[in-house]
């Protein structure tokens, strides 16, 4: 799994109306088996996981280019054309916004016993994928959205999204697991965004040390013992970064996921970062702590670093045709049909030159 992109988005309110919707998951429909049939769907998943192609997707299927919106829509309308082809080109997607992304583990489940794979991987990657973004990376986005596109061989991309209520931004983070060497050690390929602000970045190459730092915190000190170093640094005259990140966590509340971590006595910051009740305040608090007592220090720097085809729903910059959208639609269907009747013609010469 490698998370490859990340955009920022305006938080826009409002649905997409049931009129551009419904074409969308049709559009969708035709789109992906097209993909699949000319590319496999193993490029299909890659292409999710990059983020200007998925901007570009969205825009193609009649969505706002710079909403918030259009994440959860596209997962949407992709979840919906998958419905019933999906097992048909050997590619389905998990999860969604709110409610439906903490139904992901039971989705792949589902999947799994239909077509036959061992869905454990795959759930195993989307709550690390969660718990990375929303704990090792601490960018002021909390995510709201989870989706998991996947083939049964275990070829998958993560799209999900975040959001900051006070500049009212989302970002979205894309995820592949093709190539992935590590969760935690700079796993991010290409960002996108249109501001950077302060993050604590664990999982930043120059952070190594300190994630040392914090498994080694664990390995050494009692979770009591730990609490009475954490007092030490809410009462010292720290750097301002410090003030900033200590000045919101109560050390009474985060004694329970310390002790957590103690009792399990991770080897490794993986192994630490997937501690049920290990959260964003607590994983801050061992790594300040890390850097006084080991000198480790670690990363501030935010890892963030767009066509249309049908108009978009709030009008911008023109509003959805509706007639050639459905126009599109009815090409791409006949497209599709074409390429499935050059393969049969194809079959039919090979057994005729076969016969001879």
């Amino acid at each position: 799994m490698r998370p490859i992109g990340t955009a920022h988005l305006p938080l826009h309110s409002g649905k997409a109306p049931p009129w551009l919707f419904n074409r969308m998951a049709k559009l969708a429909k035709e789109i992906l088996a097209l993909l699949v049939t000319d590319y496999g769907a193993q490029e299909v998943i890659r292409r999710f996981a990059d983020p200007f192609w998925f901007q570009a997707f969205g825009c193609l299927l009649g969505f706002d280019w710079h909403s918030s919106g259009i994440t959860t829509t596209v997962t949407g309308a992709t979840k919906e054309a998958l419905r019933d082809i999906g097992p048909h080109l050997g590619l389905f997607i998990a999860g969604g916004k709110g409610r439906a992304s903490r139904e992901t583990p039971q989705e792949l489940r589902e999947a799994a016993e239909r077509v036959g794979f061992n869905p454990h991987p795959l759930i195993y990657a989307s709550r690390m994928s969660a718990k990375v973004d929303n704990t090792a990376l601490q960018d002021g986005y909390q995510l709201y959205h989870h989706s998991i596109i996947f083939t049964p061989e275990g070829y998958w991309a993560v799209v999900q999204q975040g959001m900051n209520t006070a500049n009212r931004y989302a970002r979205r983070y894309h995820w592949l697991s093709e190539g992935l060497s590590s969760f935690v050690e700079e796993p991010h390929k290409a960002v996108c965004a249109m501001a950077k602000g302060k993050a604590l970045n664990m999982v930043a190459m120059e952070s190594a040390q300190a994630r040392e730092g914090v498994v080694s915190l664990i390995e050494e000190y009692h979770p009591q013992a730990l609490v009475k170093e954490m007092k030490k640094l809410q009462e010292l005259k720290m750097p301002p970064r410090h003030a900033i990140l200590l000045k919101d966590i109560r050390l009474e509340r985060i004694k329970n996921g310390l002790k957590e971590a103690y009792e399990r006595a991770p080897k490794h910051f993986q192994e630490l970062l997937e501690t049920p009740g290990l959260g964003p305040k607590t994983l801050r608090a061992l790594c300040l702590t890390a850097e006084v007592i080991y000198g480790t220090p670690v990363s501030f720097r935010d890892p963030a670093r767009f066509a249309f085809a049908h108009g978009g729903k709030d009008g911008h910059p023109y509003p959805v045709d509706r007639e050639v959208y459905d126009t599109t639609i009815e090409m791409l269907r006949e497209a599709l049909r074409r390429a499935h009747l050059g393969i049969t013609e194809k079959e039919r010469a090979q057994r005729r030159l076969d016969t001879l």
